[in-house]
């Protein structure tokens, strides 16, 4: 999508504002905009690092949570040992690493797991969220 459509102006094309909108927005791509169908029913925020056994034991729990739930669930993982990662421990106030924290579609927390989550009880907290 380009990054800035002009808006044509009333004397420039003899047209109003709103049908210079209305043109604007049918020349941007079918799938460009994104809509609430598009946003994922939930977000899964992994923090843990690279460098914690338990953590890297998450990694395959993520990747199939991702695969089997396209576009239901996102998976997001912030390394809190490294200084692009470690705001989000402080954001998300955690104790221990991994720490599993559960958005619903409004991005607010419905649930929280520290620890190793093995896939089947991780899949009970996503459906849990509203994921089918």
């Amino acid at each position: 999508m380009p990054e800035s459509l002009p808006i044509p102006t009333e004397s420039k094309f003899n047209m109003s504002k709103k049908a210079a909108l209305v043109l604007v927005l049918a020349l941007i791509p079918l799938g460009a905009m994104a809509t609430e169908a598009d946003q994922p029913v939930v977000t899964f925020i992994e923090l843990g690092s690279v460098n914690c056994i338990p953590c890297k034991m998450m990694q395959p729990v993520m990747k199939k949570a991702e695969a089997k739930y396209p576009g239901q669930v996102k998976v997001v993982f912030h390394d809190v040992w490294t200084p692009q990662g470690e705001p989000y421990g402080r954001q998300y106030k955690i104790l221990g690493i991994p720490t599993q924290v559960f958005l619903d579609k409004n991005g607010k927390e419905y649930a929280r797991h520290v620890g190793f989550f093995d896939f089947d009880s991780l899949e009970k907290v996503l459906k849990s969220g509203g994921v089918q």
